[in-house]
């Protein structure tokens, strides 16, 4: 029996080193499901819950692997539901192939049951490159440039089959004649680094500036050590983007943490108070937490031309890898004898996570949601990997978690969407089943997706070389971050109607799938719940109730949030005496004694 195009097609894509499809079936891919069947020895096929996940798994297992991510759905509403985890891929640049059903080629343009105009529908996402297949020959050609193309430029592609052509007989090599396309497979990661010219320039600038701040992003995720050596040299302090939390450790004493609205006060004063910039794989986009315009010169590293120099005005940019180009770099920087911006910038670090201390200890309503994860850090299993959702537990993940040499953390950055802490896991551990994980994830983000993959984790856990795989659950009945973005930018108060979520016992339906699942109400056993978390024996939901009125306060809180904020009060929001109480709480927490009037003021 002669090879189908489906079969020829998985052949294909085994050929380019791609082990595992997330997705769901439909009768659009019955011939690509089948085909995936007979060739299972080869690929993984992870069934999901809703296709949304399998996009959000496959851009989890890219950046948890370098690897190209790949999901699998049928025509129609199975294509349209991909939309969200592809974007998600698209915007923080990780390789991902959409492979979706259409229905057959003689009924389209007929209003046929199903029929979307995908090529159009996936144009924006997977705009490098989206094809339908018309005849078996054009097969090879569009598989291997689709993949070329995705880990090329680190972005998303799709291929359109459609299922009367998925079964028909495969041309494995198109004919010699014209009108035919004849493609390879394979390719390598090319090593990019700046002129010299550039690199001195670049030196120059370092070497000449007093206090440098350095700023990096996921492109520093591999250049850890680099980074480490060009900070050491300059005495310069490390700030780090979201996306590069893990980029370095949260041990080291100049690392100044997160920036931005859910950054940190070591790392806002240094960009207030820096005279150069070094930013390194990194597009953060806020630039009220950069230094002001012409405050500082700026040096920027980063692969992609077209993305230097639009956050600040760099006066040199380096297009290149980071740690290629940080070991070019590091030879022509000279270090800094005078080490007083270096110790400043520490004393701060070191000071700051003494108030995030106090934050987390304050007392709250039931349990402040600061302390879930000032208790989380030191119990952290070595090489563990994390994923967070978006929502206030960000703000938490983002300051009071402590990042480790060896371990791995992502969120969905740029998009900054609700879903992606859970797909993300379950992606994680397919890909180092050995390794500890923990998702991360409000009760909004779970009930609007995450709880339908609780019944992936159920049906896949038993064949993980370690169970470790935690979700912990932030609940408050609450859209929280929502809530508190009314409050602090438009000065509205909180609209129950709109904000308020039932509340759903996550723990107890954990156990219901067979999981393990903890409640813990009491903060004086937080602790030993994440022990018991952390060594169990199989999947664990974590279920914590958190005070919604906690405030998530920023590192600087500008005259207009102040009044928007107070117009809120003013106003009547129906926890208006439970924010004052806890905002004054966390205000009184960061006035430490030794912080001066100049410190305050800046």
């Amino acid at each position: 029996m002669s090879q189908t195009v489906a079969d020829f097609f998985w052949q294909r894509l085994s050929e380019w080193g791609v082990r595992r499809v997330f997705g769901f079936p439909g009768d659009g891919i019955n011939g690509l499901v089948s085909a995936l069947g007979r060739a299972s020895e080869k690929i993984e096929f992870v069934q999901v819950r809703h296709e949304e996940m399998a996009a959000f798994m496959a851009c989890g297992h890219a950046k948890f692997t370098g690897e190209i991510g790949v999901c699998l759905a049928t025509s129609g509403p199975g294509a349209i539901h991909l939309l969200n985890g592809l974007y998600d891929a698209q915007l923080d640049h990780q390789p991902v192939l959409a492979i979706v059903g259409q229905q057959a080629r003689a009924a389209l343009g007929g209003s046929y049951q199903q029929e979307v105009d995908l090529t159009t529908l996936f144009k924006d996402v997977a705009g490098d490159y989206v094809h339908q297949a018309s005849v078996p020959a054009q097969v090879r050609h569009l598989t291997d440039r689709a993949i070329r193309i995705a880990r090329a430029e680190r972005t998303v592609t799709a291929l359109i089959f459609p299922n009367d052509l998925q079964e028909m007989n495969a041309v494995e090599q198109p004919p010699a004649k014209h009108g035919t396309i004849h493609s390879g497979s394979g390719y390598s990661v090319p090593r990019t680094v700046p002129e010299e010219a550039d690199l001195r320039q670049a030196a120059e600038i370092l070497n000449a500036g007093k206090k440098v701040a350095i700023l990096v992003g996921a492109g520093a995720l591999q250049a850890g050590d680099e980074v480490i050596e060009a900070a050491d040299k300059l005495g310069a302090g490390v700030a780090k983007a979201l996306l590069g939390k893990a980029a370095l450790p949260d041990d080291l004493p100049f690392v100044t943490g997160s920036i931005g609205l859910l950054g940190t006060r070591p790392s806002y004063e240094m960009m207030m108070g820096c005279d150069t910039l070094l930013m390194i794989g990194s597009r953060f986009p806020y630039s009220e937490f950069l230094p002001p315009e012409g405050q500082a010169r700026g040096v920027q590293i980063d692969l992609d031309p077209k993305m230097v120099s639009i956050r600040y005005p760099m006066e040199c940019n380096l297009i290149g890898d980071s740690a290629a180009t940080l070991r070019e770099l590091i030879p022509l920087l000279e270090r800094k004898t005078d080490r007083s911006w270096r110790d400043e910038i520490e004393a701060s670090v070191e000071e700051w996570w003494k108030v995030l201390e106090k934050r987390a200890m304050a007392s709250a309503d039931p349990i402040n949601p600061q302390r879930i994860f000032w208790e989380l850090s030191p119990r952290l299993p070595d090489r563990c990997i994390i994923t967070a959702d978006s929502g206030s537990s960000t703000n938490w993940y983002a300051r009071d978690v402590r990042i480790r040499k060896g371990m791995m953390a992502s969120l969905s950055g740029t998009l900054a969407t609700m879903g992606p802490a859970v797909p993300y896991a379950i992606a994680a551990k397919f890909a180092h089943p050995e390794r500890p994980v923990l998702a991360i994830s409000g009760d909004g983000a779970m009930q609007m997706i995450g709880i339908n993959e609780l019944i992936t984790i159920a049906k896949y856990w038993k064949q993980w070389a370690n169970p470790q795989l935690v979700v912990m659950v932030l609940v408050n009945e609450d859209l929280n971050q929502v809530t508190w973005e009314m409050r602090a930018q438009a000065g509205d108060p909180k609209w129950e109607g709109s904000q308020q979520i039932p509340y759903f016992p996550f723990a107890r339906y954990a156990e219901l799938l067979g999981l393990k699942g903890i409640r813990v109400d009491d903060p004086d056993q937080l602790g030993s719940a994440w022990d018991e978390a952390f060594a169990a024996d199989r999947p664990v939901v974590l279920e914590i109730p958190g005070d919604p009125n906690v405030p998530p306060l920023p590192p600087h809180i500008s005259l207009e949030n102040a009044k928007a904020f107070a117009s809120t009060l003013w106003t009547g929001d129906p926890d208006e005496w439970s924010v004052i109480k806890q905002s004054a709480k966390q205000l009184a927490a960061g006035l430490l004694p030794g912080r001066n009037k100049d410190d305050e003021r800046r």
